[in-house]
């Protein structure tokens, strides 16, 4: 570093990588501001400069002195010991000494007094938070959320049954045949410490695990338009149980609320997802294993006219960034989970959902979201009456024909003048046509009869109404009237 870019890192202010001191004569202090760097993210320290960035300057003493306190700082007053380097810039007048610490491997860092410091924007505080703790030794792999106990849960929480098909199913024996009593068996399986099972054998076997751990859910919502602020919903659904039981109904939640097309299969076909299932299969799979179990947030499953989204709780775990899961590097948050997942779950374990999600369907968005502590995935939909738009054929790596796997008389795409020849969409069920009606404004009988064509009300459409106001997803306009004239229907508000 020179005195011009020195300059320029000054002129933009300080923030949680850049801290500016005029000096320091106190060893906690320094060590203070050390662990705050070592816990998050690294930094700069830049000493003998004014908060407003004005270099104060230090003269050749001051740096000698300081090397000491920095040197003694690191390896008496930090724990674990931590290595920083020092720089000393000349600028037009003094000195200033640069402090560069990278983040850590071996967190939490603390000092002398098993006090915690993490960044807080430009400026530094004391962690007292439980869960936040957790997330720290948690990046260090010294604790795992899903080997914690999940107390007060009891064995007898357990579906002792589910197990035993799973044990069999695993291990090609029964569970008496290894003459062992089922609570060491659990333990030897990492789904039970100290007599009480942890989070992994709750989640998996548990018989109603979010009685204990109500958060641990996927909240799924399906809105008619773009925007998550609107106050309107087409479904929504709080999907509880253990994993697979979330992921089975999360998946269908999912096929229920996308269109199907058709594809190049025939016309009486109940068609195919216009995003490939394999696609949610690894999204979804991914979010249950890898999401972070010491925040205590639900996945949210948001589906919106133009797109998908899973918001997984935590950010992506120690040094990983979008680019290496891109390429399939993976880091276990959760070991325990993961490794009964492989048999339950369509979970290879390998790091390769995101690939295997990606190349299936290019038009994904990853997004790691540090500042919420999320992480999220955002799929995009095809545009409605896009004829030309085939999901088996999406993936950018496919070329663009494939003689070998399509006849001549039936190309990849149809001209645009002849749709007639190719439709995509099956024709929209009345339930979502009523939904989608009303999804604009409210309306009675008569007028969603007239938007759909229809020249009187049919039966077909009451029992619908009759339906969808049972399943509390539509309502009335007039509730203490249900047979005034004045009568409309409306989206339930969220």
């Amino acid at each position: 570093m020179n005195e011009t870019e020195l300059l320029a890192i000054l002129a933009r202010g300080e923030d949680s990588h850049h801290q500016f001191k005029r000096d320091f004569s106190n060893i906690d202090a320094l060590a203070a501001e050390l662990i705050a760097f070592a816990n998050t993210g690294g930094g700069q320290l830049f000493i003998g400069v004014a908060d407003d960035g004005q270099v104060s300057g230090l003269a050749a003493a001051d740096v000698a002195r300081l090397n000491q306190l920095l040197s003694n700082a690191a390896s008496q007053s930090v724990r674990p010991p931590v290595n920083p380097l020092s720089t000393n810039i000349q600028t037009e007048h003094s000195l200033v000494m640069v402090v560069t610490l990278d983040e850590g491997l071996n967190k939490p860092y603390v000092d002398t007094q098993g006090r915690i410091w993490v960044k807080s924007g430009a400026d530094k505080r004391h962690v007292t938070a439980r869960e936040e703790m957790q997330r720290l030794f948690q990046a260090s792999g010294l604790v795992y959320a899903d080997e914690v106990p999940a107390r007060p849960a009891t064995i007898d929480d357990l579906d002792l049954t589910a197990f035993a098909q799973y044990f069999n199913q695993r291990y090609r024996k029964p569970v008496e045949a290894t003459g062992q009593p089922l609570p060491q068996l659990l333990k030897n399986l990492n789904l039970v410490r100290d007599g009480v099972p942890n989070l992994a054998g709750l989640l998996l076997f548990g018989k109603v695990p979010h009685v204990f751990k109500p958060a641990f859910v996927i909240k799924a919502v399906t809105f008619p338009g773009t925007v998550l602020h609107d106050n309107r919903y087409l479904d929504s659904e709080d999907i509880d149980g253990n994993l697979f039981e979330q992921y089975r109904r999360g998946i269908a939640f999912i096929k229920r609320n996308l269109r199907h097309v058709q594809g190049d299969q025939g016309f009486n076909s109940p068609g195919l997802l216009e995003v490939p299932e394999d696609v949610f299969e690894e999204l979804l799979v991914n979010a249950l294993v890898h999401r972070d179990y010491f925040i205590t947030a639900p996945i949210r499953l948001l589906i919106f006219s133009d797109r998908v989204e899973i918001i997984s709780p935590g950010h992506l775990p120690n040094h990983l960034d979008i680019e290496q899961i891109r390429f399939g590097v993976s880091n276990l948050r959760n070991p325990a989970l993961a490794s009964h997942a492989f048999y339950m779950l369509p979970y290879r374990g390998l790091g390769s959902g995101i690939p295997r999600a990606t190349e299936a369907w290019p038009d994904i968005e990853l997004i790691d979201d540090r500042r919420s502590n999320q992480f999220k995935v955002v799929i995009r939909r095809l545009k409605v009456g896009d004829v030309n738009s085939q999901p088996e054929s999406r993936p950018e790596s496919q070329p663009e024909s494939q003689p070998e796997s399509r006849p001549e008389s039936q190309p990849e795409s149809q001209p645009e003048s002849q749709p007639e020849s190719q439709p995509e969409s099956q024709p929209e069920s009345l339930e979502s046509r009523v939904l989608r009606i009303l999804a604009n404004k409210p309306a009675n009988k008569a007028e969603i009869s007239a938007q759909l064509g229809q020249k009187v009300v049919s039966g077909q459409l009451n029992r619908i109404v009759r339906d969808l106001l049972a399943a509390r997803i539509i309502e009335f306009t007039i509730p203490d009237k249900p047979n005034s004239r004045l009568q409309q229907y409306r989206l339930c508000r969220l």
